[in-house]
Formats: structure tokens, C-alpha cells, sequence
């Protein structure tokens, strides 16, 4: 799969990834923070993902790294934890819809639970992916 800049020439895809490789792992281990204390805290899973300070700095690493791995296998795994990320806000902004009526108080609760085992699931499977050197299944 090649790309191409507007001009038509081919866009030069970096042949050493080790470097953004290792920023990969810091992410993954960033969002694997957040996780693990909403685990050990009051907080919820998906409430120290979605507001903790590792997982914050993580997206904020991604939007400025991956320019460095466009056209790369390790693309698919900056696209997979931004997925991560942004699913998982938006499954906390429709708990915290729901729990603004009482009825949804009981929904809202099992979307957090829910959206927190999912969380948990995409960084471990993500981070395993990468260990592995596997493309992370994300369209395009």
C-alpha cells in the first residue's frame, strides 16, 4: 500500500520503526496506567482512562507522533488507541446522560462497568498486538 503526496510523489515511509515503536509502548503503558487506577481507586475504569493524566498525555503523543508511522504497520496501532480512547469518552458521556434521569441511573452504571472491561480488553489486546508485531484490525 503506497502513498502519495498531493503531487503525486510517493510519501517516504520511515524504515527503522524502533523509535516509534518505543513510543507505542510508552502509550500503551500511559492508557495501561489510567486503567490500573481506576482499578485501585474510587475512580472508575473508564472515568481514569478517559480523565487521567497518562492516558491524556498518551492521545496527546499520538496526535503528535503519527505523522512518523503513516503507511506502516504501527499505524494501525496509533489509529487503535485513539479509537480506544474517543469510543470510551463517548461511552462515558451517554452514562452520564443516562444517569441524569433516575430510570437511567441502573443503565448508566452497566454502561460503565461495560465500557470499562472493553477498555481493559483494547489496551491488553493492543499492547500484546504490538509485543507481536501484529497489525491492529482498524478500517481505514
Amino acid at each position: 500500500m503506497a502513498d502519495f503526496e498531493p503531487d503525486g510523489t510517493p510519501v517516504s515511509v520511515p524504515t527503522n520503526l524502533d523509535g516509534p515503536r518505543a513510543w507505542a509502548h510508552i502509550m500503551y503503558g500511559l492508557h495501561a496506567l489510567s486503567a490500573l487506577s481506576g482499578i485501585m481507586t474510587s475512580a472508575t475504569i473508564i472515568g481514569a482512562f478517559v480523565f487521567g493524566w497518562p492516558s491524556i498525555i498518551a492521545v496527546i503523543i499520538n496526535y503528535v507522533t503519527r505523522n512518523n508511522v503513516r503507511g506502516t504497520w504501527l499505524d494501525s496501532h496509533w489509529r487503535w488507541q485513539l479509537r480506544s480512547f474517543w469510543f470510551a469518552a463517548l461511552w462515558l458521556l451517554i452514562a452520564g446522560l443516562l444517569a441524569a434521569t433516575f430510570i437511567g441511573i441502573p443503565a448508566a452504571i452497566m454502561v460503565i462497568v461495560i465500557t470499562g472491561l472493553w477498555v481493559l480488553y483494547r489496551v491488553i489486546r493492543g499492547w500484546m498486538g504490538l509485543i507481536n508485531r501484529a497489525v491492529m484490525p482498524v478500517p481505514d
